[in-house]
């Protein structure tokens, strides 16, 4: 949706589980000295300031990387979570929570020379900011493009290896049916790619069903978590929490997550109902 803008919800939980789960999958796909291509088919402004007004205007981050940053050090917090927050630290040098890096500025940070950066926005603000931060970047193509869309020309890539990112607003209900299209399309041109889905949890069938629609596009395996931390509001609006689900996930994600997600859990939780969910399906 062209009037969405990530920086409202920068270093939300969304973010936090998002961006967990793409650091451990991008680290198993680096431990491989074959290149691959990373794909962010709604990729944002790629960075984010706290103090500008739109982190302001919702103060997400303060329920989200905000409580994770004040409990660095924590003996008892799992290796996810710390390998996490010392990837934020390289954003924050001075020791201040005062950036919080979108998917392409985590990317960017963990790939090596020879793998290659995909990443469309059709928001044309954050686009600009996306083409001033990366355009320049090595083995990197920023487009203004629908991601759905522009998916069908990335995959298969040259590389033979692949990771997409697909994490559109869902402000508009139909998003939920063109994510479903557009990884049924990728997957049929190239069934061997990493697929990285996040999705809000919401009052909406479209959000409960996603999952499940998943499921029957990813028929070498899949992997399924998700982080209910609060309720709903007076009106039964608002996320209260995310999912991600994953096609082709690396063999080590369900231990990582099965040790990360229930102290996520309790460091996240806005409610006595926090929960969470892990799933998975290996062939």
């Amino acid at each position: 949706m062209l009037a969405y803008r990530h920086g409202f919800h920068a270093g939300n939980h969304g973010d936090v589980l998002k961006h967990l789960v793409l650091i451990q999958v991008m680290a198993h796909m680096s431990a491989k000295d074959k290149p691959y291509r990373y794909i962010d088919t709604h990729a944002g402004a790629g960075a984010y300031l706290l103090a500008d007004r739109f982190a302001q205007t919702t103060g997400e981050y303060e329920h989200g990387i905000a409580p994770l940053w004040a409990r660095q050090g924590e003996a008892a917090m799992p290796a996810a979570v710390a390998e996490y927050l010392a990837l934020i630290r390289q954003f924050n040098p001075q020791g201040d929570l005062a950036q919080y890096p979108g998917s392409p500025a985590i990317a960017q940070a963990m790939l090596r020379p020879q793998d290659q950066m995909r990443l469309f926005e059709l928001h044309t603000s954050d686009h600009r900011l996306l083409q001033a931060h990366f355009g320049r970047s090595p083995n990197t193509q920023v487009m203004l493009a629908d991601g759905f869309e522009a998916l069908k020309s990335q995959v298969p890539p040259s590389t033979r290896r692949a990771l997409v990112l697909m994490d559109p607003s869902y402000e508009l209900v139909g998003d939920y049916g063109k994510v479903v299209a557009s990884v049924r399309d990728a997957v049929t041109r190239f069934a061997e790619g990493v697929y990285l889905i996040w999705y809000p949890l919401v009052r909406r069938s479209e959000s409960t069903h996603l999952p499940r629609r998943l499921e029957r596009l990813a028929p070498k395996g899949w992997l399924h978590a998700s982080l209910t931390l609060g309720e709903p509001d007076k009106d039964g609006f608002g996320m209260y929490g995310s999912g991600v689900f994953v096609i082709n996930p690396p063999f080590t994600l369900h231990a990582t997550l099965l040790q990360t997600l229930p102290w996520l859990r309790d460091a996240l939780a806005t409610s006595g109902r926090a929960r969470y969910l892990l799933e998975h399906r290996s062939v």
